[in-house]
């Protein structure tokens, strides 16, 4: 990035430039045209902000001393906690959903597991396809027990 003052002095170098530009092409133009141009520039200045009023709010003087806006303070130790929360709670969120998951199936491979030492059930039920479905209509609705 260039230093602020080299690019300003560079943007008042091509605004001459610009301007020796203009009156060169209006030389050979009419009194009456050139005229109205003149007038135009001069309300198109009138109608810009002034440069030092831009400057005083978009920049400040630092203590180094340089002219520019004010930084960052950079990452201190509440800004790295204060990022770092959301991954913490995501990554807590996560475990808990893991644990409640693992839960759930230890719960239903135990009830089927207590459904089939306690029930009297024929070998070739075991076999069956549709076994599985059976025994969880079982467990949802208590029964009754021949």
């Amino acid at each position: 990035m260039k230093n602020p003052i080299t690019h300003t002095a560079d943007m008042d170098l091509w605004g001459h430039n610009f301007t020796q530009q203009l009156d060169l092409a209006t030389q050979n133009m009419g009194h009456d045209i050139s005229e109205r141009l003149r007038i135009a520039r001069v309300r198109a200045l009138e109608s810009r902000p002034a440069p030092m009023r831009l400057m005083r709010y978009r920049t400040a003087l630092q203590t180094h001393g340089s002219l520019s806006s004010p930084g960052d303070e950079g990452l201190n130790l509440w800004r790295i906690l204060a990022s770092a929360l959301p991954l913490v709670a995501l990554v807590m969120g996560l475990i808990l959903v893991q644990a409640v998951q693992q839960e759930l199936t230890e719960s239903d491979i135990a009830s089927i597991d207590s459904a089939l030492l306690l029930d009297d059930l024929p070998p070739d039920a075991y076999t069956d396809p549709g076994f599985l479905q059976f025994l969880k209509v079982q467990l949802v609705q208590p029964g009754r027990h021949d």
